[in-house]
Parts: structure tokens; sequence; C-alpha cells
């Protein structure tokens, strides 16, 4: 047996896979076959292997589905859904919807990261901005001071002693600084540091509502993939629970099955389960009625899709003009402390 790779796929990865793999379907080739043109085409050593293993599995009997499943890379969702499409025969059809799902993740990652990196890049400044004027700036003064014969005291007192304290444990702070930096970096690369870091921005008031609207999506996304591969009400509600990874959408879920099952129509049951808004519930219900609800929750999607890029935009707005705010002031109020007490002593002397 090969040895199953144990590395995370990146969601860039996964739609890229399932776009290769819907190509190879709808052209009817076996996967055997597909797994070998992807190997030869493929560069990245981690990449080759998962394949190599893919088609090792295929070669000895087993279904694509279960050769996905064999490697322990592949969610569960994933499985269930190409397992049904081997069944109804559009694999093709569920590859490429499963391609799309992972690109809209994949923008929303994007969209997340640029958001999060221009307040991280200025609230480091600040920092540094702030450390030296305490540590550096501030002890010119102070020599000034002693010079006219008088002492730093109250605020510019404060910051004087801070400064001092942080150059006698520069070294500590330097060390705690990398400690920091090394988290940052196993938040990002690990699925558990991700997981964590996925858990404080949902529930952070300032990325909160961003996240409800890509739990929205999700949930109106994979609810239409999962439709659209022929899935039932209840299957289809299980797989979106899987698929939004968002505590409290999950729960809103569970009440929309229950709803269901006490003989709720649907529409009624993304009401009060206070999924979707009374418009978008009723957009659903037509949806059902003409036999097109997959592509209604689509145009869902795409709707939710939009306003979480409207929310990230708006978070910006405020956060760029409040950090460069909060940076002038306390910068303002160090430098002001300092030099309005120096100027009362020129005066006097003057």
């Amino acid at each position: 047996m090969k040895k199953k790779t144990t590395y995370m796929l990146t969601n860039e990865e996964l739609a890229s896979f399932f776009r290769q793999n819907a190509l190879l379907f709808s052209s009817g080739i076996k996967p055997v076959e597909g797994m070998q043109i992807l190997i030869n085409d493929c560069k990245d050593e981690n990449g080759k292997a998962l394949l190599e293993q893919i088609r090792f599995y295929c070669k000895n009997g087993d279904h694509y589905n279960q050769a996905l499943k064999q490697t322990g890379v592949f969610p569960d969702y994933v499985i269930h859904m190409i397992a049904l499409g081997e069944e109804s025969g559009t694999v093709d059809a569920c590859m490429n919807a499963l391609a799309d799902f992972y690109e809209k993740e994949q923008s929303v990652s994007e969209n997340l990261r640029g958001a999060l990196t221009y307040p991280i890049i200025m609230i480091a400044m600040m920092l540094v901005i702030i450390i030296i004027l305490i540590s550096k700036v501030m002890p010119i003064f102070e020599q000034v001071f002693i010079e006219l014969g008088t002492e730093m005291d109250g605020f510019a007192g404060s910051m004087l002693r801070m400064g001092k304290s942080l150059s006698n444990y520069s070294i500590i702070i330097t060390i705690v600084l990398g400690v920091l930096i090394v988290l940052y970096l196993l938040a990002n690369h690990t699925a558990r540091g991700r997981k964590l870091t996925k858990k404080f921005l949902v529930d952070f008031p300032l990325t909160r509502d961003f996240y409800e609207s890509v739990a929205c999506q999700r949930f109106a996304s994979a609810l239409s993939i999962a439709l659209s591969s022929g899935m039932e009400t209840y299957g289809s509600l299980d797989m979106a629970r899987m698929m939004v990874e968002h505590p409290r959408m999950e729960a809103k879920i569970d009440i929309c099955i229950e709803e269901l099952k006490k003989g709720a129509n649907f529409s009624e049951g993304l009401v009060n389960a206070q999924i979707f808004n009374s418009l978008y519930s009723q957009m659903v219900s037509v949806g059902f009625t003409s036999g097109n609800p997959d592509i209604v929750l689509a145009k869902i999607a795409e709707s939710y899709d939009n306003q979480s890029t409207k929310k990230i935009q708006n978070l910006l707005s405020i956060l760029e003009p409040t950090l460069v705010i909060i940076l002038s002031l306390i910068v303002g109020m160090i430098l002001l402390s300092v030099i309005l007490p120096l100027m009362g002593i020129m005066s006097s002397i003057g």
C-alpha cells in the first residue's frame, strides 16, 4: 500500500485539482489514465505523491471516491458528493461545482488577508515608532532637562521610565516578539493554527459581520452544489452543515432541519432558523416551485459574496484613518509632554 500523504491542500490546490479532473472526466478519460496525465504535468513533489497514491488505489479496483477517501486529504463532504456524482453519472459536474466552491473560498481568504495586512503593518509601525520615541528620543530630552537643573515628571517621566525598562529588557522583548512571529507563522501554516485563528476572527467584533456573510454565502453555495448533484433536501442540509465551518450557522441549520421535520416548508424553515431574510427565503421557495432551487441558491451565494467584499472595504475605510489618527495622537502626546514643560522652563529663564 502506498504511504498516505500528511499535508493539507489549500483552497487554490483543491480548486485546481477538481477543475483538471472535471476536464478529464468530461473527456471520457478513466481515472487511472487521468491521474497519469496529471502526474506527468505535475512539478510539485507533494502533489505528485498524492496523484500517484490516487492512481494506485484506482488501479487496484477502488472507485474514484474511495481512492480519494483513502488518501486522508479530502473532506468527507467531497467524498460523498463525488460518490453521488459517480452513481448518477454527473461526476464532472460535481467536480466543476467543487472547483467553483473552492475558488470562491480562495477569493474570500485573499480578501480577508488583504484586509488584515494593512492594519497589522500599521500597528507594527505604531509600536516601532512609539518604542523608538520613549527609548531613544526621551533620554535625549532628559539630558536637556538635567542640564537646565530640573527633571522630567508626570506623563513624560512615566514614558521615560517605560523607555528605560524597554532598553533594560530588550533581549527579553526580542525573544517574545520572535515567539509571537513563530506563533503567527504556525497559525497560518498548520490546520490547528488556522482553526484557532478562524475561531478568534469569527467572534472578533470587527470581523464578526464579515464571517456571518461568508457563512451565509457558503451555505447557499453548498446547498446549491448538493441539490444540483441530485441529493435530497435533508442530505443537502447535512452536507451544507459540514461545509459552512461556522458554529452559529451550524446551529441555525440544525434548527432549519427540525423545522422541516415539524412540517414547515423550506422557505419557512430558513426564515424561522434566521439563515436568510424573508426576501432570499421567498426566492428559494420560488426556486423549489419552478424546479431550479440550485440556480436560485447560486445567485444568493453570489449576492452574499458581494456583500462580504463590501464589508471588507467598509472595514478598511474605517480602520485606515482610525489607525493614523491614533498614531498621530500618541506621538503628539509624547512630544507635547516634553516640549511644553521645556518651553515653560526656557520662558522662565528668558
